[in-house]
């Protein structure tokens, strides 16, 4: 039986294996394992395609987050934390990450429902919200859900006319673009995940931080260094977040192949789309006009049969898939006692998590593969 796995890193490592290889063997050369040049050649590298000023190396998506968030709180306030009164706009529908960096930083997260024709934030519910509510919220964190662009222009406004930050979670969306604007320097702040399963993954966790402001930049670089320029004389509290120097090494030789790869997970979405898009057991997400999408994942929304039910069958068929994400965050037991808000009924985020199912899909992920996944997908339903 066919065995398909989500994303095929085998294939992927064969296929840079030289760049890869010689990157590692430079490292076991000089031994400088900690901030190595690979970091700032790939922060260097990072800053040209992303059109920023800045772009810092950071231990995690994660903590791309919380040193984002933190460094505001700094500039913004001349304090380590926001309040608690501070409120911070964000999806539902995303990791737990995401939410979880707005209580690490202080403030509380607003979870505003998603737009159902494309499961990212509804960009109308931030501008409800905040007519009701403007005085306590500080900032908002769109999440480009699955490599796709939030509606960057109209959330841009909105800060713009309530003088609120913008952290771009980019940790889906690495080369994704709007309006030919690179995803991560849209915002104030952008974050980053280099987790191995992301677009652009390494051989463990590393992140990125990216932003054109230069106080922001210098104070994420002192809190992912224990808090201040001089390790033995802090400042803030801080952390230990430093990217790796082995990490930056293998993300920065999988770096040349980045625009290569999204062209061809775009070439397997549109497979996927074409096979797909007539049937009437599955919803497909919309996509924007202005947005260049590139699919770190393939979501279907699965409105008759049975989501879990479709992918014990695919299972059986040999075909992996996963749920991204099975509850949204106002369910999870970390946000309740006070510790974030929602904003009316979030119906479109309860719904995706009980309906979206993301099948397989890579770069070097064959045509053969895609097509079978289709007539799966049909077969099950027929």
């Amino acid at each position: 039986m066919r065995s398909l796995p989500m994303l095929d890193l085998h294939v992927e490592y064969a296929y840079m294996k030289p760049d890869i290889d010689a990157a590692i063997q430079r490292c076991l050369a000089h031994q400088k394992w900690i901030l190595g040049p690979e970091v700032g050649e790939l922060e260097s590298k990072l800053v040209e395609y992303l059109g920023v000023q800045h772009a810092v190396g950071t231990s995690s998506g994660t903590e791309a987050l919380v040193l984002s968030l933190r460094a505001l709180s700094i500039k913004m306030k001349g304090q380590d934390y926001f309040d608690k009164a501070d409120e911070i706009i964000t999806t539902p529908f995303t990791f737990t990450a995401t939410g979880d960096a707005i209580l690490r930083s202080g403030a509380t997260p607003v979870f505003v429902d998603v737009d159902p024709k494309t499961y990212n934030i509804d960009v109308s519910r931030i501008r409800s919200y905040l007519k009701e509510n403007s005085s306590k919220a500080v900032g908002i964190i769109p999440v480009h859900l699955y490599g796709q662009s939030c509606n960057m222009d109209d959330i841009l406004e909105i800060a713009r006319e309530y003088n609120l930050f913008v952290v771009e979670d980019a940790a889906q969306a690495f080369g994704g673009m709007w309006k030919g604007k690179k995803l991560g320097s849209i915002g104030t702040l952008g974050a980053f995940s280099f987790f191995p399963s992301k677009n652009l993954g390494g051989f463990g966790d590393a992140g990125m931080v990216s932003t054109d402001d230069s106080e922001v930049a210098s104070i994420v670089r002192m809190l992912l260094k224990h808090g201040g320029k001089d390790k033995y004389n802090v400042d803030y509290i801080g952390y230990n977040a430093r990217m790796d120097t082995l990490q930056a090494a293998v993300i920065g030789a999988k770096f040349r192949f980045i625009d290569e790869f999204n062209a061809r997970r775009r070439q397997v979405a549109e497979l996927y789309t074409e096979g797909l898009k007539d049937f009437k057991g599955i919803k497909l997400l919309e996509i924007l006009a202005a947005a260049y999408h590139v699919y770190n994942q393939y979501p279907i929304g699965v409105i008759e049969g049975g989501r879990d039910e479709l992918q014990k069958y695919l299972k059986s068929k040999g075909v992996s898939s996963m749920v991204y994400y099975p509850f949204p965050l106002h369910r999870m037991k970390v946000f309740e006692s006070g510790r974030s808000k929602a904003y009316k009924e979030l119906l479109h985020a309860e719904q995706a998590a009980q309906s979206v199912l993301n099948l397989p899909i890579g770069p070097l992920q064959t045509r053969e593969n895609t097509d079978y996944v289709i007539e799966a997908i049909k077969g099950y339903f027929n």
